[in-house]
């Protein structure tokens, strides 16, 4: 079959693969290797590459262009794909016969070598993107507009590298010259891996080559949720969203490759990298995928030895180690040299990089107190690792963490280099999940159809962990009794059901109506075995701590604890639970079941600094106990782990599992426990409201919530009964609700909503710098009608999700303000915006600043505000909107008679948007700041404005930094007109 044919007839699976899991990487690195080999000119990649066109139209316009250029293009557009996607992505897929190398003449100017090396070139400076910058810059090359639109936050390292090419060859030869030859210097200045490879003993060789073997096969298999079928990770493995958060607060968005890549970086000095995320969210699976990468060398090909940990695993060392028999002793064992191998390893720091997965499950606390830098001497485990983490141990060795957010305080940042965030699935990443899960494509398209169609069961799966539970136990979901999960407590009851239903000794493994109480003996061992573990900071249990709890081979054969691989040269057998998630389920389950008196546990689940459970950590697991630790206040991660197993309890003792659990625990004591659950929820929400402090005179009453009170809203959704959300929010007093910075997902949207819907008053809700997305806003419309304001800025909301928000928003009388900084909007959504204006004649302000708007948005934007007789602020800061976009505003809003800010900072913005600036400004009586910094105005547009500015007495101030204009122009100009600020 020619090539010809192959695109046509697999041309649905070319563009799912390009389009999988939503990224545009493959795409990009595929143009990348077609401009190379003169497959397509530059022309034909400018109209692939459309700004505002979605991933799938630009795929489908690739294969289009290609197509229609013939046989052999066709045969290279396989032969590129074949090369840049994965072995995994390749299956089922024909690329036809091998082709030839592609051999050109090398090309004879700066330029066209940007476009021949441009595969090579997006590789090595990714990493020296700022160096590139500053050389161009100095250079007088580019200027600081030209650095702001390659390092624009909305891109990847990657993207920022092909923009700065892109810019680079707009400049001409002078720019490509000096970028190239910046390359040609970095290169000589950096070490070369064949001089490593001639300085290394065979010994440090053979060493490697073991430790590769040994990550390799630790990281095969997805081990997070073992023992309930075995997945090949990459098979299964589907990336996650992750963001760094720069010292500006500027968010950008990173691929797996830049996790210990510079960008982000806040302190050059430190070398230890976070990556945070909630329980569930993917971290253990990122750091897996990213050891197996290095055993293959397609990732971190600088660093020769990675050494892996769990610091779980470590809580059950109780030894005195030193970092020598740390490193060989519990991660690969050198068959010969081992003080040559250690030698090698104090010489070169750089070399070496070393992973601790769950930080936040260690025991201690981490401190910087006991300082230790010596290699040799033994120490406790928590020393050691504190000093590894902070430098004074092994300085230059690259540590990457893994831990909830919570956990990690202010004394461990002062030694991070900088933090990445693990938000969970993305959409396309959901979708991509079920399709790897389910090989049957008609099974994963009915389980993403009752995805599509239950939004609150939608909103669970953005978590990594939730979205295993709900794929996993489709049947269950697709055919459950009960209905679809509408909670987290009902998702982990849904996993119960399927691991009893897989061992059940009944036809066809269908379970009674009573299958809890038919397993009550197990959950309730389990249940004391996970909670005895929570009070314990334990998580790994022994052989003989099973056998004094009671449980059976059989028990565990359930699959609710699976075996763990202990580094450690010990032969005693250790457990763990499937995930964190689950232990704090039975630990719930074991509290409300549990039918022995012990009226303070509940209580003190609730407490807001949670200390361990009296009369149960006298019990607790004696191999789990540090004496050191034993009277200190439980850790910030013992808190979160009970928050979550507070939230099971609360679930459990809903109305809505009355039936499943009637004959399991005595009523009476079902019902006092219900109680102490309400009261103990209400208590922490007075808490929260005696907090709030007076207004100041002139100011709104506000409440700058915390994390602690999204978790109690959460308990309240939990329970699922109205009337406790009700008297809830009957106390609550405020105009505004401030939740930014509180981890906000989907998730805590759907259970915000559900309470905040009950609010007496109209409040302002703040949820910017959080994780709403699309789902998120659409969990939120239940509540949209008593929100007068809502602010959603930087939480990686798009278009669709704006469509939906407008909608409902149209309908609520009290929404008048919105706040979208920094989403994924671009101009398909200002015709919903153009809509909410015409209906909508007491909306005040709209903030769409840092999206992706166009001239041609604000012209479907400038329908509606023509209409509009109320807004009164308008901001559009940092998009892309030019004089076109300028003037189309000024002819919008010139008979405007509310109109009092208007921001149109960094749009492109030249002399004829000013000059038509300046006619609204001569009309306008309303219109009192006017932003304009950086923009391209030069001096005749000024002069405008400031002819304007002489009929207009009412506008204050008109700000005009950075723009083109010498400080001789700006010093004179200033004079003429006072407002003007430069």
């Amino acid at each position: 079959m020619s090539t010809h044919q192959l695109i046509l007839k697999q041309r649905k699976e070319l563009l799912a693969v390009l389009c999988g899991g939503g990224s545009a990487e493959p795409l990009d690195c595929v143009l990348d290797l077609l401009l190379a080999w003169e497959v397509l000119i530059w022309e034909d990649y400018l109209s692939i590459q459309v700004a505002e066109k979605a991933l799938s139209y630009k795929v489908r316009q690739l294969l289009d262009v290609v197509y229609d250029k013939g046989e052999d293009a066709c045969s290279l557009l396989l032969a590129a794909m074949n090369q840049v996607l994965p072995e995994e992505q390749k299956a089922g897929l024909c690329f036809g016969k091998e082709c030839a190398e592609v051999g050109k003449n090398r090309p004879d100017t700066a330029t066209l070598t940007l476009l021949a090396d441009r595969p090579v070139l997006v590789r090595k400076l990714r990493d020296n993107i700022d160096g590139a910058l500053n050389v161009l810059l100095t250079t007088g090359c580019f200027t600081i507009k030209d650095c702001d639109v390659v390092q624009l936050p909305v891109y990847t390292p990657s993207q920022q590298v092909r923009r700065l090419l892109d810019q680079v060859r707009f400049k001409g030869e002078t720019a490509a010259k000096t970028l190239l030859q910046y390359l040609e210097q970095t290169e000589t200045t950096r070490p070369n891996p064949e001089d490593k490879e001639n300085h290394l003993s065979a010994n440090c060789m053979r060493y490697q080559k073991k430790l590769q073997s040994s990550v390799a096969a630790q990281s095969h298999s997805l081990s997070t949720y073992g023992g309930t079928g075995h997945f090949s990770l990459d098979d299964i493995y589907t990336d996650g969203l992750l963001e760094v958060i720069d010292g500006s607060g500027e968010t950008t968005m990173l691929g797996l490759e830049d996790v210990v890549g510079p960008v982000g970086t806040l302190n050059e000095d430190a070398d230890t990298f976070l990556v945070s995320g909630e329980a569930g969210s993917g971290k253990s699976t990122l750091l897996q995928r990213l050891h197996l990468l290095w055993a293959r060398e397609a990732l971190l090909t600088n660093t020769f030895l990675l050494f892996p940990f769990s610091c779980r695993k470590l809580n059950a060392e109780h030894r005195e180690l030193s970092l020598k028999e740390l490193l060989f002793l519990h991660c690969c064992w050198p068959d010969r040299g081992q003080d040559e191998v250690f030698q090698f390893i104090l010489d070169h720091p750089n070399l070496v990089l070393f992973t601790f997965d769950g930080l936040d499950e260690f025991k201690q606390g981490f401190t910087d107190e006991e300082r230790h830098c010596c290699p040799t001497k033994q120490v406790p485990i928590p020393v050691l690792l504190f000093n590894l983490l902070q430098g004074t141990l092994m300085k230059g060795v690259m540590k990457v963490v893994t831990s909830r957010p919570q956990a990690v305080g202010p004394s461990l940042k002062h030694y991070l280099r900088k933090e990445v965030l693990l938000k969970g699935f993305s959409p396309g990443g959901i979708d991509c999940f079920v399709k790897k899960h389910h090989s049957d494509p008609a099974m994963a398209r009915r389980v993403l159809e009752s995805l599509q169609a239950n939004t609150v069961l939608l909103s669970l799966c953005h978590i990594p962990v939730f979205c295993w539970i709900v794929t996993k136990c489709h049947q269950e979901l697709l055919g459950g009794q009960d209905g679809i999960p509408q909670t987290i407590t009902d998702v982990y009851l849904l996993v119960l059901q399927y691991f009893f239903q897989r061992k059940s000794s009944q036809p066809q493994g269908v379970l009674g109506k009573a299958w809890l109480e038919e397993h009550l003996d197990t959950v309730l061992k389990l249940g004391q075995l996970a909670l005895e573990g929570l009070g314990a900071s334990c998580y790994v249990f022994s052989g003989y701590e099973l056998q004094r709890i009671g449980l059976t081979e059989q028990d565990v054969s359930m699959g609710f604890l699976i075996y763990c691989n202990d580094l450690s040269v010990t032969d005693c057998k250790r457990y763990e639970f499937l995930h964190i998630t689950l232990q704090c389920f039975f630990a719930a389950l074991y509290v409300v079941l549990n039918s022995k008196k012990n009226r303070s546990v509940i209580y003190r689940l609730f407490q807001p600094q949670y200390k361990q459970l009296s009369g149960l950590s006298q019990r607790c697991l004696g191999h789990c106990i540090d004496s050191s630790v034993e009277g200190v206040e439980s850790r910030v991660t013992e808190t979160l782990n009970l928050q979550i197993t507070a939230q099971f309890v609360s679930g459990l003792l809903s109305q809505r599992h009355h039936n499943l659990l009637l004959d399991c625990c005595p009523t009476a004591v079902r019902e006092r426990k219900a109680k102490q659950v309400v009261k103990s929820l209400s208590k922490g929400m007075q808490r929260h409201f005696k907090s709030i402090p007076r207004p100041v005179e002139g100011e709104k009453k506000s409440m700058h919530a915390m994390p602690s009170f999204v978790w109690l809203i959460k308990c309240i959704y939990e329970m699922q009964d109205s009337s406790i959300a009700q008297d809830t929010m009957a106390k609550l007093d405020v105009e505004h609700l401030k939740l930014t910075y509180c981890n906000i997902g989907p998730v805590e949207c759907t259970a915000l909503a559900y309470v905040l819907k009950y609010l007496r008053n109209p409040v302002g809700l703040q949820l910017d710098n959080n994780s709403v997305g699309d789902v998120g806003v659409e969990q939120l419309l239940p509540c949209l009608h008593i929100c007068h304001s809502l602010y959603l800025r930087n939480n990686n909301i798009s278009d669709e999700g704006i469509r939906k928000l407008l909608e409902k928003g149209m309908t609520c009388e009290r929404f008048q303000k919105i706040a979208l900084f920094n989403n994924n909007l671009t101009d398909a959504c200002t015709q919903h915006f153009a809509w909410l204006l015409k209906s909508k004649q007491n909306f005040l302000s709209l903030r769409l600043g840092n999206n992706n708007i166009t001239s041609q948005g604000v012209e479907q934007l400038a329908e509606g505000l023509s209409y509009n007789q109320s807004l009164q602020f308008l901001g559009f800061w940092g998009n892309k909107i030019g004089d076109r976009g300028a003037e189309a505003l000024a002819d919008a809003l010139k008979n405007s008679t509310t109109l009092i800010w208007l921001s149109l900072v960094d749009n492109g913005v030249g002399s004829a948007g000013a000059c038509a600036l300046a006619k609204l400004i001569s009309q306008s009586k309303t219109l009192e700041e006017l932003w304009l910094n950086k923009n391209s105005i030069s001096r005749e547009g000024v002069e405008c404005l400031i002819e304007a500015l002489k009929m207009n007495s009412s506008v204050k101030e008109v700000w005009l930094r950075g723009n083109n204009l010498s400080p001789e122009e700006e010093e004179e100009l200033s004079k003429q007109e006072s407002r003007l600020t430069f």
